[in-house]
This record gives structure tokens, sequence and C-alpha cells, in this order.
């Protein structure tokens, strides 16, 4: 199976010296246009790509993530210690082979079977 999840963490601040405790962080210097940050087109570069939403009137992190040969996926009924009430999502566990992983702070988007019979 395929899967395609958000995955959500708190924002990361970025102080500077010309910014206050409490002072609020712009759009533009949070998620700066990629070939202004980096020179290039983000495009180009194979990593891990974090955007600031709104959450309950709070700017947090997320990013898609897609997983490929899932073989099952489940979110546990109790919650797990990494629980976070700041942040949506749930732990979402998924077997690839014989091997359990999980990703906290998760939401699935969508799954398909590849190959269904």
């Amino acid at each position: 199976m395929l899967a395609q999840l958000y995955q959500y963490k708190h924002e990361e601040v970025q102080f500077d010296d010309n910014r206050t405790t409490g002072e609020s962080q712009t759009e533009d210097s949070v998620n700066p246009d990629s070939e202004e940050y980096f020179g290039a087109d983000i495009e180009e570069f194979d990593g891990e790509i974090w955007e600031t939403v709104e959450y309950e009137g709070d700017p947090i992190q997320r990013r898609s993530v897609t997983l490929d040969g899932i073989t099952a996926i489940s979110v546990p009924q109790e919650p797990t210690d990494e629980t976070d009430p700041g942040l949506p999502g749930y732990t979402i566990q998924f077997r690839t082979g014989g091997e359990m992983e999980s990703i906290e702070h998760a939401a699935i988007v969508e799954v398909q079977d590849e190959n269904p019979q």
C-alpha cells in the first residue's frame, strides 16, 4: 500500500537581534522564497520541507510524508506518551515487511492499495 500523511510539530522560532520575545514571525521570515533563501528553486533539493499552518489560532509546522510498501496501518486506541494536545494528529503505526514503526502527531490523508485484487 501507499500512504500519504501530514505530520505536525511546533513552530521552530528563529530569534535574531532585531526581535523581542513574543514578537510574531511574519510568513516571509518563516517561509522565505526558496530561490531568495537558497539561491535555487527548492524543488531541486531532496529534503524535509515543513510549511507553517495555523492550528487553533497558533502557527505550527506541517509536512507531507509519503510511505510506500506498507502492509498495515493503524492508530493506537490508547494515546501514547508523545501525545501533545497543542498539535493535531495521532501516533500512526505502520508495518513494512516485518517491522513496525510509528510517526507521532500525524493525520492520514490517503491510503491506496497499489495492487488491488
